[in-house]
């Protein structure tokens, strides 16, 4: 979560400190590095949007608590269900949080990121948890991240919520389009005693759980708001921090933008990375209308497909205090109250289209949609069934070791002519494809140590109702990864 661009009107600005990676764990608990803006306070001269009729009581301690709210301060009603997706689009995976009442996130889609927002870098003052009293279910359809406040120091004593999503495989193939959309209802504060909440939507490349560097790897920050301005503002991190061709750690952002009624309603936000165009784009949307887009010439082309050309992660957090909301006021301060919620109705990921750069086909597709298995899975968010669906947004993703293998039950004996393996950046350099008429029996029909990951496509001579890839040594520290496994043949 980074703060994009600040408005036209606002004054210089400062990096933050580098904050590392969220939710980061087992082997893979090396550390990402990026920041968020530290604007300095001198002049600003941005009006204060309207309030939102919300009350405020003194609470025990010195902080406040939300009253009653006033007229005009009715949460408006949150969609019952996911949204069909758009024309040509079809879903790739949601969650409209139908757990019950005070349960936490599934595990299976989710992991919390806990831990003191110092460690963050970016003057952050909140501590997250995996408490239900700052993120549950309400058991109305909602996830809510809460941000509540002890003791007598406004600047101190704050916990909240934030959480990313397991799956990392959120993307847009070669010639294809992918959307990010959420409902939600930003936390129902005003300027008065909002100060210091910073509620964020954003996304994170996959590159970065394999050890490309922020912000080489990209973000795409959806919606951020801060002290409760009744605004969104969009961001694409890339390239190299400080400076380089994407004004880190600025970003290439959209400004402040008016969101009314975001206080006090659902309203969606959502990003189209759309590589079906030239140039690509990646396009913001408030309540379905385009308010800014980003072209890929906008930067080099190699900056781009390093942060943009790959799935991504997907991450909600409700932060407190920071160097964004420090720019437009400060806060957390005496007048703040403990108790703001971010809600949340639903997140989708829709996918059009794709494939404009696989090579030609030598036969036809044997294994889609046909039973997979693995020897190892590295959580339940890459399963082997993953590198057969025939979505490249999705993928397999193996143990840290050596050996493993992907195996596909064709259902029938086949003539095998081609392979196609289009790999994650943890790919393969020794692996070997194999064929059996049982599933025990294998037979080589190819073998290299030089593997180079990327797209692969293998002319293969073999029959076999078992077909499998079987990697002997690694090519990074991690496992084996495949976005898809394409056996083909008659």
């Amino acid at each position: 979560m980074s703060t994009g661009h600040a408005p036209d009107n606002a004054p210089d600005q400062e990096a933050e400190p580098p904050r590392p990676l969220p939710g980061a764990d087992g082997p893979r608990s090396h550390r990402f590095r990026r920041s968020r803006l530290r604007l300095t306070l001198a002049v600003l001269a941005v009006a204060a949007l309207s309030a939102a009729g919300l009350a405020v009581t003194a609470a025990p301690g010195g902080a406040a608590t939300p009253a009653a709210a006033g007229p005009g301060a009715v949460s408006a009603a949150a969609p019952s269900a996911v949204p069909a997706p758009p024309a040509g689009f079809t879903t790739t995976w949601s969650d409209d949080f139908n757990g019950g009442a005070n349960t936490g996130v599934n595990g299976a889609d989710w992991k919390y990121d806990t831990g003191p927002g110092s460690s963050f870098g970016t003057g952050e003052i909140e501590t997250m948890t995996n408490s239900t009293s700052n993120v549950y279910q309400d058991g109305n359809g909602h996830l809510v991240l809460k941000a509540l406040h002890s003791g007598g120091d406004a600047r101190s004593g704050w916990t909240s919520g934030r959480i990313e999503t397991q799956s990392s495989s959120f993307g847009a193939p070669p010639g294809g389009v992918v959307m990010m959309q959420s409902s939600i209802q930003q936390p129902n504060l005003t300027t008065a005693n909002g100060a210091g909440y910073w509620p964020a939507f954003w996304m994170l490349g996959s590159t970065l759980r394999t050890g490309t560097t922020w912000p080489t790897s990209g973000e795409v920050d959806i919606l951020e708001d801060i002290n409760a301005r009744s605004s969104v503002f969009g961001t694409l991190h890339c390239g190299t921090n400080p400076g380089g061709p994407c004004n880190e750690s600025t970003g290439i952002g959209s400004g402040e933008r008016a969101c009314s009624g975001c206080q006090t309603g659902y309203h969606t936000y959502a990003v189209q990375i759309d590589r079906s165009v030239s140039p690509e784009q990646i396009r913001w949307y408030l309540d379905g209308n385009n308010y800014f887009t980003v072209n890929s010439t906008q930067v080099p082309a190699a900056t781009w497909t390093a942060a943009v050309d790959h799935p991504f992660f997907i991450i909600y957090d409700l932060a407190m205090g920071g160097g964004f909301p420090d720019a437009f006021g400060g806060g957390p301060n005496s007048a703040t109250v403990s108790g703001g919620q971010m809600n949340i109705d639903y997140v989708a990921v829709y996918n059009k289209g794709g494939g404009g750069t696989t090579p030609p086909s030598n036969g036809n597709n044997l294994s889609q949609g046909k039973p997979t298995t693995a020897s190892s899975t590295e959580n339940a968010g890459t399963p082997a069934s993953a590198a057969t669906d025939g979505n490249t947004g999705t993928r397999w993703s193996s143990a840290f070791s050596d050996p493993q293998w992907l195996r596909v039950d064709l259902g029938a004996t086949h003539t095998i002519s081609q392979v196609k393996l289009n790999w994650e950046a943890a790919y393969g350099k020794a692996f070997q494809i194999q064929t059996s008429a049982d599933g025990n029996t294998w037979k080589t029909v190819y073998t290299t140590t030089t593997g180079t990951g990327g797209n692969q496509t293998l002319n293969v001579s073999g029959s076999g109702r078992y077909v499998r890839v079987y990697g002997t040594q690694r090519a990074t520290q991690y496992g084996y990864s495949l976005w898809e496994f394409q056996v083909l043949g008659t």
